[in-house]
């Protein structure tokens, strides 16, 4: 080891120390970490009291945690340095219903091969709109995708857990962990190779072409399960894991009763899925060509949650038919009184609140007022949570989030 790597390790263990002794007396207060745990199942169980109030900042942490702001030199370090900065600034301007811990985990260093050929964008500079070139012209040229193939280096998770346990195990718990976000994008995955435009003539001039390619993607993130439950790369995600459909995962209907913890099952996890560039499409062709794809490979899922930025309110009859069902996606230009009669007490609507006030030069709070009463009177006699997204900018004003959260606590 040079002189270099051995002071970079000094360091790195040095500023862990820092964050982790910072977190630790925020985490041991009930009402920042085991109350908002303990509301969060109740939720799950869909016998809470009150909607829950989740922040999901997205482009916002360019502004808020600028990843050139980070100190740690060493990749696991930055990585978890990043964690628990997070953490920090949530527990400082956020003020959510998320429960501040500080608890720790290491990645393993796990590789997917995806689809084996990456896509192709234009993109203006920064961090504007882009969108995706089609290297797709015929047919046969999905030739070119293939499955995906998981491995694991357990030399380098060995190497990165050792090391961070060395750093911070004395002050908290440490644990290597595998895969615990399963969220499965299939339509995005076919505009990232083909292009949204074709995507749209594809439904009419190539249906068989866009079903074969669903075939090809369902039966390869079977495949992609299947190598993580027998390369037993799969960790347990009823914790502070962020799932797509939205809201954090914690909840004491998973895992199974008779699950083995040295050995998770797919059946003891959360899964998602979503089809937001259906958004315009009727649900029969929504049916026909993604939803009976998507039901198919969240089957083995424990619970599921389903939708992202479409408005499912006429989709809902084969939502529905999701396997371990929980969460549905309302989006912000979606009615939310039409899921209430559909839903009822049984689904969790996880509405999306517009989040464009937030990235205005003013906040314009009394629009964000109107909105939350609105949306929370309609859905009266649902299972309601408030999810914060798609805050692509917050004007590098943190503090317009916990703005936010108390708007809606008071709206509540």
């Amino acid at each position: 080891m040079g002189i270099n790597q051995a002071n970079n390790l000094r360091e790195d263990k040095k500023i862990l120390r820092s964050l982790v002794s910072e977190l630790l007396p925020i985490a041991e207060i009930p009402e920042n970490n085991t109350d908002k745990i303990e509301k969060w199942k109740k939720h799950i169980r869909l016998e809470g009291e009150k909607p829950m109030v989740f922040v999901f900042p997205d482009g916002s942490w360019d502004e808020l945690l600028p990843y050139g702001s980070l100190r740690c030199a060493i990749p696991a370090a930055r990585t978890l340095e990043y964690e628990l900065r997070k953490r920090l600034i949530r527990h400082k301007y956020i003020h959510d219903d998320v429960p501040i811990t500080a608890d720790v985990e290491v990645p393993k260093a796990i590789s997917n091969t995806m689809w084996g050929v990456a896509p192709k964008q234009e993109r203006v500079p920064g961090r504007g709109a882009y969108r995706m070139v089609s290297i797709i012209e015929k047919p046969s040229d999905w030739k070119q995708l293939s499955a995906p193939v998981i491995t694991h280096d357990e030399k380098q998770s060995a190497a990165d857990f050792d090391f961070i346990r060395d750093a911070v195990g004395d002050l908290t718990s440490v644990e290597l962990v595998g895969r615990k976000k399963f969220n499965f994008h299939m339509m995005h995955w076919y505009c990232d190779y083909r292009g949204l435009d074709n995507l749209l003539y594809d439904l009419y001039d190539e249906p068989k072409m866009v079903h074969d390619v669903m075939r090809f993607f369902a039966d390869g993130i079977k495949s992609m399960l299947r190598q993580y439950e027998e390369q037993n790369l799969i960790s347990l995600n009823n914790d502070r894991t962020f799932h797509f459909t939205g809201g954090v995962g914690y909840t004491d209907l998973l895992p199974q009763p008779d699950y083995d913890p040295d050995r998770i099952r797919l059946c003891d996890v959360w899964g998602a899925a979503e089809a937001q560039e259906f958004a315009q499409i009727s649900p029969e062709m929504h049916e026909e060509f993604v939803l009976q794809y998507e039901r198919e490979i969240l089957e083995p899922f424990g619970l599921n949650g389903y939708g992202c930025c479409d408005d499912l309110s006429e989709k809902l009859d084969g939502v529905l038919k999701i396997r371990n069902l929980r969460r549905v996606a309302v989006c912000p230009w979606a009615d939310i009184a039409k899921f209430v009669p559909v839903l009822g007490k049984n689904y969790i609507m996880t509405w999306k609140p517009m989040p464009m006030p937030l990235a205005g030069d003013e906040f314009n709070t009394e629009l964000v007022r109107k909105e939350l009463e609105n949306g929370i009177r309609k859905a009266r006699g649902g299972v309601l949570e408030l999810i914060l997204r798609d805050t692509h900018t917050c004007r590098n004003k943190p503090e317009r989030f916990g703005q936010w959260v108390e708007i809606a606590r008071r709206a509540i």
